[in-house]
C-alpha cells in the first residue's frame, strides 16, 4: 500500500466516526478499528493522535479550496441566495460542522493547528468565511450586490443552524431565511 493510501484510509474512517459517533468517540483504537488497520499503522504515518487529528483538520480544510472554486464559478448566474444556500449546505452538512467542537474540545489540537495556521482563525470557518467572501467579491465585481456583504455572518448563522444535537438539519427554509436576511440589504443597496 502506497504511504498515501493508509493515511486516507484513516482520514475517512475518522470522518466516518466524527459523523456517526461525535468528536468524544473519536480515539486512536476506534480509528484503526474503523479503518480495519492495526493500531500500530496510524502511528506508523503520525507521531502520535494530536498529530494525525491535526492532519486530518488540515486536509478537510484544504477540501474547501475546491468548494470555494465552484461558488466563485457560480458567480452571475442563477440567484445569490440560492447559490449561497447551496454552498453553504454542502460545506456544514459534511464532517465540518463536527470538526469544529473537535478543535474547540482539545486544546493540544488547537495548540498544533496554531503552529501550522500563520493566518489563524478557527480552521473550516476560517476557509468557510474565504471562500464566502471570494464568492460575494466575485458578485460585487458583477455589480448584482453592495460591496459590503458580510460573509462572516452568513458564515456564522449557517455553522448555528447546522451545530443542533445528534446531526440535526435546519428545519427547512432555515438556511434560505437566515442567506436572504443577512444579504437582503447588500442586494436592496445594489438595486437603488
Amino acid at each position: 500500500m502506497h504511504i498515501a493510501e493508509p493515511r486516507q484510509a484513516l482520514f475517512d474512517a475518522a470522518e466516518r466516526v466524527l459523523l456517526r459517533d461525535g468528536p468524544d468517540a473519536l480515539t486512536s483504537r476506534v480509528v484503526t478499528d474503523e479503518a480495519g488497520f492495526a493500531k500500530g499503522v496510524l502511528h506508523r504515518h503520525f507521531s502520535d493522535f494530536e498529530d494525525f487529528l491535526a492532519a486530518l483538520v488540515a486536509d478537510r480544510a484544504e477540501r474547501i479550496d475546491a468548494q470555494a472554486t465552484e461558488l466563485r464559478a457560480s458567480a452571475g448566474t442563477g440567484t445569490l441566495d440560492a447559490n449561497l444556500v447551496e454552498a453553504l449546505t454542502a460545506l456544514f452538512s459534511s464532517v465540518a460542522v463536527a470538526i469544529i467542537p473537535l478543535i474547540v474540545f482539545r486544546s493540544e489540537l488547537r495548540a498544533r493547528l496554531r503552529q501550522m495556521r500563520a493566518a489563524g482563525g478557527v480552521p473550516v470557518l476560517a476557509e468557510a468565511t474565504t471562500m464566502i467572501s471570494s464568492y460575494l467579491a466575485e458578485e460585487c465585481a458583477l455589480g448584482r450586490i453592495a460591496v459590503d456583504a458580510d460573509a462572516d455572518s452568513l458564515v456564522g448563522a449557517a455553522h448555528l443552524l447546522f451545530a443542533g444535537p445528534g446531526g440535526i438539519l435546519p428545519a427547512p427554509g432555515g438556511l434560505d431565511r437566515a442567506v436572504t436576511a443577512v444579504i437582503a440589504d447588500v442586494v436592496q443597496r445594489r438595486r437603488l
